[in-house]
């Protein structure tokens, strides 16, 4: 159980928010939009995916969802009455360019410029992320989608028209999560497009998601020069399941494959020798000037974190040849520990081993049954408990001198939870999808809003 209620007021109320820092909420267009055939958006991998019998777990879509596309404006109002002060939330590719490329649609762009507008008119910073797991279906069947080299072109095209048509938007984050859209799509399946290729095909879409990052970065640079460009990143803090040699060998590995395989290639232009190695024939063609793409100077990294992983070694995920170790604490509903410190490690070590010129926590958010009380309140202690608990660790990393500017709370309402349909709730705000979509903001987002607004307003 979480601590008293009580208790996690005091300490909500005596976090420090330092100057300039912002506090908000993040969400991804898929999730929450909805409208998936409105005003000429064309159809994404997420949409034929879920589609499929028996890939969501409660065998629920997205045509609807949150129905934010056209509840956006209440939604944003929920948002200022709350106090947050920054937005983060993605553009659906397929909203500006139907095929994935060609002839842009401007309902599309019309659509978020006014989420933008509203936003600003709201004192709330909008950080817009261009690609959050909604690739073009189109894509996918002209040219096999992250697998194609191609891709990364048609995203610098997407990117440059929405960063041009978008210049009141002063944070752009590329891609969101290349390791878990790659691996779980392209290597494992179980996610969009649904392409069980295995190692080679999920490092094939890795390298060619983050080529399509470094060509992203230029040309949002190109389109609004101003702007402050990123990616995030979701790592992990990687402890070794015993002292033994074998587990601190396995644990390096999997740090190896979930952080150093992104973060070595951002900063490094290389990917990781003893990684490349092990993966053989596996590891993907890299061609000459990619890695100088790749590694174009960004002005932030976004990190996405959810929990630690203690890793050993055994059979999983070859050839990496590990176990993850049972949770040793509390866990959410996903079944992930929860560790409060270990964002705190993570962003020092980060900070540490690569030296980004700034960092927000774009993604940090819990899973859990809403309570509900009789007069309709919605006590989510525990989540109010993670949040307040991992902020408290990620100001506790800034005082160590990671360069953090801002923490994103995942996430704003709830959603379509990806594969697990409706099933799981991270949401700050309750959306009861049984009874009209109505909105109620729950403990959490009344205590992350009172925690921003000591913050202030930023634009």
């Amino acid at each position: 159980m979480p601590e008293s209620a009580d208790f996690i007021e005091r300490r909500a109320k005596a976090i420090e928010v330092p100057a300039g820092f912002l506090v908000g909420a993040a969400s991804a267009a898929y999730q929450i939009e909805g409208a998936v055939s409105a005003d000429g958006r064309g159809e994404c991998i997420w949409d034929r995916f879920a589609a499929e019998s028996g890939r969501i777990v409660d065998g629920s879509n997205a045509q609807v969802a949150c129905d934010h596309f056209a509840k956006f404006e209440a939604d944003i109002d929920i948002m200022a009455s709350l106090g947050v002060n920054a937005y983060r939330f993605s553009i659906s590719w397929s909203r500006i360019f139907p095929e994935g490329r060609g002839a842009i649609n401007l309902k599309g762009v019309d659509f978020y410029r006014r989420v933008v507008d509203k936003l600003l008119d709201s004192g709330i910073a909008p950080f817009a992320t261009l690609y959050h797991w909604d690739l073009p279906q189109a894509l996918q069947e002209q040219g096999s989608g992250w697998l194609g080299r191609g891709v990364s072109d048609d995203f610098a095209e997407f990117a440059g028209a929405a960063a041009s048509r978008l210049q009141d938007v002063a944070h752009w984050t590329t891609i969101n999560e290349p390791w878990t859209f790659c691996w779980w799509g392209y290597g494992f399946g179980d996610e969009a497009p649904g392409i069980a290729g295995g190692p080679k095909s999920a490092l094939t879409a890795i390298h060619h998601a983050l080529l399509a990052h470094g060509k992203a970065v230029a040309a949002v640079r190109a389109s609004n020069p101003r702007a402050e460009v990123g990616i995030a990143l979701d790592i992990n803090n990687v402890s070794p399941a015993s002292g033994s040699e074998e587990d601190v060998s396995a644990a390096s590995r999997f740090d190896g494959c979930q952080n150093r395989w992104f973060l070595d290639p951002l900063y490094k232009a290389s990917y990781p020798a003893d990684i490349v190695e092990l993966f053989g024939q596996d590891a993907p063609d890299v061609l000459e000037g990619d890695m100088a793409a790749i590694s174009a100077p960004i002005d932030f990294l976004g990190i996405n974190f959810y929990r630690r992983s203690v890793i050993g070694a055994g059979e999983e995920f070859p050839p990496l040849g590990i176990r993850r170790a049972r949770p040793q604490g509390r866990t959410t509903e996903m079944g992930w520990e929860i560790w409060p410190s270990s964002i705190r490690d993570l962003l020092v070590q980060v900070s540490r081993d690569y030296r980004p010129k700034s960092i927000y926590v774009t993604e940090n958010g819990a899973a859990f049954d809403d309570r509900i009380s009789a007069g309709g309140q919605i006590l989510d202690w525990d989540r109010a408990d993670y949040i307040v608990s991992h902020l408290e660790q990620v100001l506790e990393a800034r005082r160590l001198h990671a360069p953090l500017k801002g923490y994103f709370a995942w996430t704003l309402l709830d959603n379509f939870e990806w594969t697990f349909g409706y099933s799981r709730r991270f949401g700050l705000v309750r959306v009861d999808f049984d009874g009209g979509l109505a909105r109620t903001v729950k403990k959490s987002g009344q205590i992350l809003g009172e925690i921003a607004m000591r913050a202030g307003r930023r634009n």
